[in-house]
């Protein structure tokens, strides 16, 4: 996986770069409504918001049960604290950015989704590998998934944008995640629900790329953007639903 990962970063850095759309900006539901701009992409994101909120709330009750199944050792849930405390930062960041979209706003949208990818990534090495590897590379994660948003709005800044690195961050540590679900059973119940919440999440990435055509099929009552926003917010709710119900397995 080690090398894998090398040759992938070494791909994106010989590769030509890949420049962020100049339409990327221009999403299907321009609507205001309440004084809002840009309504229904702006509110969808208080569904990121609930996900996070739930999930955080959930840890802090786990962190004060005398006895818990959810986590062998404590520590274990480090990665899921970064998660959920990234997805309601995505909301607020979303938010920001959807109020009046450009590439400067876009920037505080992008860092807490690949911090959240990094932090999942991590919990999947914990629980399917070691747990101290899987703690021991979550700040190196959390930092190259930053560092991956960073150069990419560094490069716009000099205009020629490089999202090569941005997009290794986000799909590239899916896979990872995916290819470590399938090689490594997970040391607790209902394992198999991650390839539920990847499923969701590319239904989400399929739903932005088809943001105007569906916007055009609902008849302007819903865009692929906002249905993006409130899928993959389930998605991260399926996490929390999961975390409830699973129990350490032997």
């Amino acid at each position: 996986m080690g090398g894998l990962s090398v040759v992938v970063i070494i791909a994106a850095m010989l590769l030509p770069p890949i420049p962020q759309s100049v339409e990327y900006h221009l999403f299907a539901d321009r609507r205001d409504f309440f004084g809002i701009p840009n309504f229904s992409d702006v509110v969808s994101n208080l569904g990121f918001l609930l996900s996070g909120g739930a999930g955080l709330m959930f840890l802090w009750r786990v962190q004060r049960m005398p006895t818990q199944t959810t986590f062998h050792h404590g520590k274990e849930s480090l990665p899921y604290w970064v998660l959920f405390s990234s997805i309601a930062l995505v909301a607020f960041g979303s938010i920001y950015y959807h109020w009046a979209p450009d590439i400067h706003r876009l920037l505080w949208d992008r860092i807490p989704i690949v911090i959240a990818i990094a932090a999942l990534l991590s919990a999947t090495l914990i629980e399917r590998g070691s747990a101290n590897i899987g703690l021991r590379v979550l700040p190196l994660l959390v930092i190259l998934a930053v560092l991956s948003v960073l150069y990419w709005y560094w490069t716009e800044q000099q205009g020629r944008g490089n999202l090569n690195f941005y997009i290794v961050m986000q799909f590239y540590l899916i896979l990872l995640i995916i290819w470590i679900s399938l090689r490594f059973s997970s040391r607790y119940s209902h394992g198999r629900d991650i390839y539920q919440v990847i499923a969701l999440y590319a239904f989400a990435k399929v739903a932005e790329l088809l943001d105007q055509s569906i916007f055009a099929w609902t008849d302007g009552w819903v865009s692929g953007h906002t249905l993006k926003h409130l899928i993959a917010a389930y998605a991260a709710y399926r996490i929390v639903q999961t975390l409830q119900k699973r129990v350490l397995l032997g």
